[in-house]
């Protein structure tokens, strides 16, 4: 996917309103002084929306265009390109960390989190957000075409299983004060359809679905969507923890 397609989709789920009431919830979380990173930043949205909050806050991405697109929309915010596994922070040089749908996409949690720790000072907060890309339910007479398809966008993601794992990494690398919580958010009308069609264009590609069976299913797909009857939930886990 291109960076702008890539920033279309982000844009367009970060738009609804259960996506805002979930960044609010995960703002909740975070310290209200000292230096805030958001690691993964994408386009900014949650860089500006902690600035409104009073935060002192600094976007980090390893993506040089998305970082480029960030600064544009937002040229009052900090943002800088870096890795999760390599913060550009000294020693306890953070008050708050957040990762928001980051972990999937890394190849080492276990580094990301060693230097989340690093960066943090003592009672410093990290808050993790993600979806579990196992658990895409969608509405559809054809579960199997249904199950094949979501899992060879599985097949297509670094950690999967991240979010799900959420509470126990962050105690497997010594944080305390755990919290997690599941928020599912259920995703209907035409502007989701492209996601969709995505997953199965994914697993004709793969070989997992048949030409058929990928054209039938879109067809239906379409047909839900015209009629205001498409329907997929995906559960977002959100886990938070201090730093001893």
């Amino acid at each position: 996917m291109s960076t702008a397609n890539l920033i279309e989709v982000l844009d367009r789920f970060d738009e609804r309103p259960e996506a805002a009431r979930l960044r609010e919830r995960s703002y909740q979380l975070l310290p209200t002084a000292g230096l805030v990173a958001d690691v993964g930043c994408g386009a900014g949205r949650a860089v500006a929306e902690l600035r409104k909050r009073g935060s002192s806050v600094i976007g980090l991405d390893p993506d040089e265009e998305i970082v480029a697109v960030a600064r544009a929309r937002f040229p009052e915010a900090e943002f800088r390109v870096a890795d999760a596994a390599a913060l550009p922070f000294a020693d306890g040089e953070l008050a708050g960390y957040r990762a928001d749908k980051v972990f999937h996409a890394i190849a080492d949690p276990a580094a990301a989190l060693a230097e989340a720790r690093r960066a943090l000072a003592p009672g410093g907060r990290i808050v993790l957000l993600g979806q579990d890309w196992e658990g895409i339910l969608v509405d559809s007479d054809d579960m199997a075409t249904t199950r094949a398809a979501v899992q060879a966008r599985l097949a297509t993601v670094a950690q999967p299983h991240a979010a799900r794992r959420y509470r126990n990494l962050l105690l497997d690398h010594g944080f305390h004060d755990v919290t997690a919580e599941v928020h599912t958010g259920l995703l209907t009308g035409p502007s989701v359809l492209p996601v969709l069609l995505g997953l199965a264009g994914t697993a004709r590609a793969a070989g997992a679905i048949t030409d058929a069976q990928a054209d039938s299913w879109i067809a239906e797909q379409r047909r839900l969507a015209e009629t205001d009857r498409l329907s997929c939930a995906i559960p977002i886990f959100l886990a938070a923890a201090t730093n001893p």
